[in-house]
Order: C-alpha cells, then structure tokens, then sequence
C-alpha cells in the first residue's frame, strides 16, 4: 500500500520511490533526478515527514547519480562537447565531494529533530541548489546543443542502468559515504 506525496510514492514501510529510469535522453534524466533532489530536500526540511527515511533515500540517489555521471557521462559530455572542457568537468567533481561531504554530516547525526540537524540539511541543501544550477548551466546546457540525440539517448540507458544498480546497492550507506569523502579528500578536491 502506498501514499502519493510531492509526485512519487511513499510506501507504508516509508519506503521512498527514488523512481527506475531505463532510457531517454540522459540530459532530461539527469534533470529528472536534480528537480527529486529538490522535492527530497524540502521533504528533509520538513518536520512532519520520516526524516530517517528521506536522508537515507536521498543518500542513495544522490551518490548514485553522482557516481553513474562521473563514470559515464562527464567523459563523454567532455569529448563531443566543444563547450565543455576539463575545467567544468573537475569542477563538477569537486562540487560532488563538497555535497557528498554535507551529507556525511547529516548521516551521521543521530536524531533528525535537533537544530544540529536542521543546520546540517541547510549546508547539505545549499551546496545541491549550487552544484544543481551550475551543472545544469556549464555541462548540461552545452551539451544538450553539441552532443547528438543519438549519443545523448545512449548514454541516458547506460547512466540509467549504472544509478539504478547503485541505489539498488544502497550506496548512500554510511560507511560507504565515508569512503567516498576520503578518497575525495585523498585526491584533494575537497580540503581534509
């Protein structure tokens, strides 16, 4: 049994349909998945809903679609698209491992009804509107007028498989966000 909330369904487990996409144009997709960030970050902000399960959703989506883009897309939006060079591309990565930072820290807290919370999912949602904009603005826009229909519709199934597996490997677990951030801080694009 389940309940429509904000255009997706919450099963009566609080179970968060973070939704299946099998194909399409991976700029549409990938649009998809920054306008259920934005519905799953104002589910966080709010007080009446399953906090616990929203961050744990919104963990897994957000490191599976981060990781899928940076595995498949970036280097393929990089190599056909004139506009988009190597700059936008390790930006992008850096504003991944500043947002997979901010998420660490709201996983780690232990109660969702604290200020300390609430201040946590601010940061969190601050630097994703950013990253969103930009992203959408400096790699997607460009894209969407340099890259082929043919490559983009291509691509958006091997990026959709790639996020799927992801959110169904739970990798927005705790542990493994604390690996990702280390290895981001290893590789200096974010500061230890």
């Amino acid at each position: 049994m389940t309940r429509r909330t904000c255009g997706y369904h919450v099963a009566m487990d609080n179970a968060i349909d973070l939704g299946r996409p099998t194909s399409g144009d991976v700029i549409d997709l990938i649009t998809a998945d920054h306008r259920l960030f934005e519905r799953l970050l104002a589910q966080l902000r709010d007080a009446t809903q399953d906090r616990d399960a929203v961050r744990r959703a919104f963990a897994d989506v957000l490191i599976a679609h981060g990781e899928a883009e940076e595995e498949l897309v970036y280097p393929v939006l990089r190599k056909q698209a004139e506009d988009i060079g190597q700059h936008e591309v390790e930006h992008g990565r850096e504003e991944h491992a500043e947002g997979n930072e901010a998420l660490l820290a709201v996983l780690e807290l232990k109660g969702t009804d604290t200020q300390a919370f609430d201040d946590a999912v601010e940061e969190l949602s601050n630097l994703v509107a950013h990253h969103l904009a930009e992203e959408e603005l400096t790699i997607l826009s460009p894209a969407r007028e340099e890259v082929g229909p043919r490559v983009r519709a291509e691509l958006g199934e091997k990026w959709a498989a790639r996020r799927n597996a992801l959110v169904d490997e739970h990798v927005g677990a705790v542990e493994n966000v604390r690996r990702i951030v280390a290895k981001a801080r290893r590789e200096e694009l974010i500061e230890s």
